[in-house]
């Protein structure tokens, strides 16, 4: 009984063990689980608060975009409002400003910028933003197809404004032909004998007359022809025909007569045919204007004050019969005239300033004669004009993309006639001065209405000047 009773105590004791040890080697599996879970829960809460912090960067960064758009947007409308206030649309064929290029390139930069600065910013949002899209959806207008990021190419001509002076400052495009034909009318209403238009009346009047009004009317038809060689090269040719009428009131000296006499006369025929080159210096920045040079020659295809026939029996000067006075009336100066010249324009959003410098020569005629009553001929003698230093100045406005307009002055001085190398005498300097304004429309590309009115500063300079222009391109 003892010895059964040892062996069943052992026999309890070993199962006793065997149970325990399989209850730890069951025990200790699940503490390890539990570790793992938590290491694991530990690093989804890091995970999770990564992404929380990169969710908010990205926030920040979509604010960051926002803004950008919004100030491009802004930048992008500024240049549509300067395009609807007259400006011009790249890829038009209109002429682009400088002022134009540079908002444009304004928002490129900006673009650029901002696609460089928020990397995760979409490139079809930015490229999306064409020029004259004022929301940058994406829609770009007619005429602007380049992205914001790329600045579009600047127009190499100068801008176009209404033309009030002779000398036009936008040239001719390559291969094309411009025919304009024009009518200028001029009145003026002098106390002296003095250098107007196509008009000189011979300078010495001494006789039985004493000048003391001379109204001349001038009406000249023209007809110019401009041809583009390149972009920056043309020619133009220009044949006027000439309608002049004269009233001169006067008195008799030497009579006693107390009453004014009027003499009338009046002429028509070709006149003056010129012919000039022009070529575009360079290609203005927004620092630097355009500077166009141009050459002009003057011929005297028209019927010259020595041509016609004057109111005297054989000789003016101390003659006692006779007026003095031209019987009709010329169509030409009478000389040969090489006239350089340079024509600026710098634009400056929304206006243009342009202006002239130039200097005409007048050639010398030499052994020339007068005609007078009879076909007789007086010998005068070597002959020289003055020569003319004109310069002018004036600004235009852009009023649409049909209509502009301009205002400047226009001033000239004129040197003293000479006779056999001595100045005639009563002829001194003269200074002619001219206010003017002009209006241009464009129907279409190929027609244009050009309208000038010339009001005369000084007593020596035409009273008015009504010039039209119609400008055809072929």
């Amino acid at each position: 009984m003892k010895t059964w009773s040892l062996r069943g105590i052992g026999l309890a004791g070993c199962s006793t063990l065997l149970l325990g040890s399989l209850a730890h080697a069951q025990t200790q599996p699940a503490v390890e689980d539990v570790d793992t879970s938590a290491t694991k829960l530990e690093a989804l809460k890091r995970e999770v608060a990564e992404q929380a912090a990169a969710l908010d960067a990205m926030k920040q960064s979509m604010a960051q975009q926002e803004a950008t758009i919004r100030e491009l947007r802004g930048v992008l409308g500024l240049d549509v409002l300067a395009r609807k206030r007259g400006g011009q649309r790249a890829g038009s064929g209109t002429p682009v400003t400088p002022s134009d290029a540079a908002t444009a390139a304004t928002a490129g930069a900006a673009a650029t910028s901002a696609t460089q600065s928020v990397p995760n910013l979409p490139a079809n949002v930015v490229q999306g933003a064409q020029p004259g899209s004022a929301q940058g959806d994406g829609m770009p207008l007619a005429g602007d197809p380049e992205p914001v990021g790329v600045a579009p190419q600047r127009d190499a001509r100068p801008p176009e404004v209404a033309p009030i002076f002779d000398q036009p400052g936008v040239l001719t495009p390559a291969k094309k032909l411009v025919i304009e034909p024009s009518f200028q009318y001029g009145y003026s209403s002098s106390d002296r004998v003095a250098l107007i238009g196509y008009t000189i009346i011979p300078a010495i009047l001494i006789g039985l007359i004493d000048v003391r009004q001379v109204k001349t009317s001038t009406y000249v038809s023209a007809l110019a022809f401009r041809y583009g060689l390149t972009n920056r090269l043309e020619i133009e040719a220009k044949v006027p025909y000439v309608h002049a009428t004269t009233d001169t009131i006067s008195r008799e000296i030497f009579t006693g007569s107390a009453n004014d006499n009027a003499f009338g006369a009046s002429g028509s025929g070709l006149g003056d045919v010129e012919a000039t080159i022009r070529y575009q210096l360079n290609q203005g920045t927004e620092r630097l204007p355009y500077f166009i040079g141009w050459l002009r020659y003057k011929s005297r295809t028209g019927r010259d004050p020595f041509e016609v026939t004057t109111d005297c029996v054989t000789r003016c000067v101390a003659n006692t019969t006779g007026t003095g006075l031209p019987l009709s009336m010329p169509t030409g100066t009478g000389f040969q005239a090489i006239q350089p010249g340079i024509t600026w324009l710098f634009p400056s959003d929304p206006a243009v300033f342009f202006g002239t410098f130039s200097y005409l020569h007048n050639f010398t005629r030499s052994n020339v004669s007068r005609t007078v009553l009879g076909g007789q001929q007086e010998f005068l003698g070597d002959i020289r004009a003055g020569d003319i230093f004109e310069f002018s100045f004036g600004v235009g406005l852009s009023l649409n993309e049909k209509a502009s307009f301009s205002i400047g002055y226009d001033q000239s001085i004129i040197w003293p006639t000479k006779q056999n190398g001595a100045t005639v005498p009563g002829s001194v300097r003269v200074t002619l001065g001219t206010l003017l304004v002009g209006y241009s429309y464009r129907f279409s590309k190929r027609y244009t209405l050009n309208v000038s009115v010339g009001a005369g500063l000084t007593r020596d300079t035409p009273d008015l000047q009504v010039t039209v222009r119609l400008p055809i391109t072929f």
